[in-house]
């Protein structure tokens, strides 16, 4: 087994997550089997408890782990199903060493940092690193290991140490470190520079470990000189001084590490030099290219709790972009705080109230995500009962599809008090109960977690098809709540469809709204399981609805075109509400399409390759997109912070 191991230094924030995962990928290009494992130097056990403001999201495995979100970045790259196990936190280990102690096994022996708890780490990542991740036997070849936070942090001291004698333990050919360092620009001087790299090399060596290569974070490239300074003062070949700017999109970044020969170096690390090939990146070079050069833009309205920081639903934009260049759409995001739409807003700020309204008012789609508590609780009703109503296309996910459920019974059966026991306890119509095998007294790992499945009840509802018409699915699950079987029946009498459900037919899994263009919620969480190349279905679906594009892309709906699973779509005679463009025909992508079907699928390279105009139906030939209310040229959209920046977030 070779390790790579990713380290931070200078500021966190960095992207080292997005760096991993991009070393990740280029490997796996190369031939060889990756899988992942993220050290998180903080105390909890895992990520369940921690508040999305302050970690960001909480990722869900299949095995019902809750990780960090990096975890995420690694799926989504490298196509993979990683483990609880595979997210490692100072809890789990000193929670690992005390059980041992508890039970005998150090045999009287006083328990101390060094050598019990180095240990166990040591052994935890030999462990992990052999359980296989990518759905074939036996081990990878490759563990890309990062450490969280940032070298010379007191709680990372630990690992720092055992990472140090693991390089030993394992050999000199078996572990590549890779130390990502920040290399700013001050205003004033305008030149780049290089004095905190030195110092948190400097930092690294005094605890043990040697950079192989150092991953520098700049805006934009940098100078010859500026790479032979960092070789000089941090004693690492000029060559393997990588370069990581600021691009436009983060599927950039494994392009950037191969057009340095980040492989090469590697490889020579690891000693694996001729037996791996050229990096085979072709189809995800075309993605890249392609997410740049969309225009023709798709607003959704993003209706949360949480909405000051994108990184608390990092994997639902993610799926957002995935669905938006698949069906070969500008994707913009318009962040409207929930409790902003509500009537005590109206009184209290006037202004932030009419602003939401409005962003709500000009989306082609609405989204209410997942989440926890009363707070913005009535603001996500009243975004689902405006979808219902306008018909405009909604998705609501876990939480968003408990209040979608709701605002139903609430303005259709007319149980003005119907809600959930969560904000309610003594509701008199719960139309949402809490979990019978739940817990009310601990919160970590006592939600219904991980991979279930759900069974579709007729094939002719639009999630159904979606799906490609399977008769059952499996998704991931995070919730504590649930609709009340009691209330399903007089729900569907009034016109709200239970198509999905599990296998006892008790638990609700997805609702639909008859006769509307695209109102579906789930008590899963779609997002979990999109990936770039293969975007969750519910994802698309929700884009195709708001450019109005859902009937034909729904299969069996047109037969004009002989592509599996991608039905004609002959947008010149249809009425395209919402704003959509009727001069470019788009089509399905299958999961799994080739390179150049990916490219067709677009349906947008011909107008950029022939600088047609009047074929993109651009004034000025400058794409404008609405976000706040404001134009903007999109051309002049800022690429700053970590990696890229994407209509405000990152990708």
């Amino acid at each position: 087994m070779k390790y790579v191991l990713v380290t931070g230094g200078v500021v966190s924030g960095l992207g080292k997550g997005v760096t991993a995962s991009s070393i990740g990928l280029l490997l796996k290009a190369c031939g060889l089997r990756v899988t992942s494992i993220k050290i998180d130097p903080y105390l909890n056990t895992d990520a369940g408890t921690m508040s999305p403001v302050e970690h960001g999201e909480v990722f869900v495995l299949d095995d019902g782990g809750e990780v960090d979100l990096d975890l995420g970045n690694y799926e989504r790259f490298l196509d993979i199903k990683l483990t609880r196990d595979n997210n490692i936190t100072t809890g789990k280990i000193y929670q690992d060493v005390i059980d041992r102690e508890r039970r005998g096994d150090y045999l009287g022996k006083t328990v101390q940092v060094v050598p019990h708890i180095t240990d166990a780490i040591q052994e935890w990542i030999e462990r992990v690193a052999q359980i296989p991740v990518d759905g074939e036997s036996g081990p990878a070849d490759v563990c890309v290991i990062e450490l969280g936070g940032t070298i010379g942090d007191i709680e990372s001291m630990p690992f720092i140490e055992a990472l140090g004698q693991f390089s030993y333990r394992v050999g000199s050919h078996n572990f590549c470190l890779i130390h990502v360092s920040l290399v700013p620009v001050l205003n004033v001087v305008g030149e780049q520079k290089t004095k905190p790299t030195q110092h948190s090399v400097r930092g690294l060596r005094c605890l043990g470990l040697t950079p192989h290569l150092i991953a520098c974070r700049s805006t934009t490239a940098l100078e010859e000189n500026v790479k032979t300074k960092v070789s000089q003062f941090c004693h690492v070949q000029k060559e393997n001084i990588i370069t990581l700017y600021d691009v436009s999109n983060i599927w950039h970044i494994p392009l950037l590490l191969r057009d340095q020969k980040a492989h090469e170096a590697i490889f020579k690390v690891l000693n694996l030099q001729g037996l791996t090939r050229e990096p085979e990146l072709e189809e995800w070079t075309s993605r890249a290219e392609i997410c740049d050069m969309l225009h023709e833009p798709v607003r959704i309205a993003m209706v949360g709790k949480y909405t000051r920081l994108s990184d608390a639903y990092l994997s639902v934009i993610k799926a957002l972009v995935h669905a938006s260049v698949a069906r070969g759409k500008k994707l913009f995001v318009d962040w409207v705080p929930a409790g902003d739409l509500e009537d005590a807003t109206a009184k209290e700020n006037p202004d932030a109230y009419k602003a939401a309204w409005k962003l709500l008012k000009g989306a082609d789609g609405v989204l209410v995500p997942g989440g926890f508590g009363d707070r913005g609780v009535q603001g996500k009703i009243l975004a689902a009962k405006y979808a219902r109503e306008k018909r405009i296309p909604f998705l609501g996910i876990c939480l968003g599809m408990q209040i979608a459920v709701i605002e139903f019974a609430r303005s259709v059966l007319g149980l003005k008090d119907a809600n959930s026991t969560e904000f309610d306890p003594n509701t008199k119509n719960p139309c949402v109960i809490f979990m019978p095998e739940g817990s009310t007294t601990h919160m970590g790992a006592t939600m219904r977690l991980g991979s279930r499945r759900t069974y579709f009840q007729s094939t002719e509802c639009k999630s159904a098809k979606l799906y490609g018409n399977k008769r059952f699915i499996d998704e991931r699950h995070r919730h504590r709540y649930e609709v009340n079987p009691e209330m399903v029946a007089r729900l569907e009498n009034a016109g709200l469809s239970f198509t999905g459900k599990d296998e006892t037919g008790q638990r609700m899994e997805i609702v639909e709204l008859r006769n509307h263009p695209y109102f579906i919620g789930v008590q899963f969480h779609p997002e979990f399981k999109s990936r770039p190349g293969k975007p969750s279905a519910l994802f698309i679906g929700l884009i195709a609805a708001a450019c109005g594009q859902l009937d034909a892309f729904l299969p069996g709906s047109e037969s004009k075109r002989n592509i599996p699973n991608g039905p004609a779509n002959d947008m010149s005679q249809r009425n395209i509400p919402y704003g959509a463009s009727n001069d470019m025909p788009q089509r399905n992508i299958p999961n799994g399409a080739s390179n150049h079907m990916f490219q067709a699928a677009c349906g947008q390279l011909e107008s950029f390759f022939q600088g047609s105009e009047t074929k993109r139906n651009v004034p000025n030939g400058a794409a404008k997109a609405y976000q706040n209310g404001a134009a903007t040229k999109l051309a002049n959209r800022p690429q700053d912070s970590a990696y890229s920046i994407f209509n405000g977030m990152h990708l």
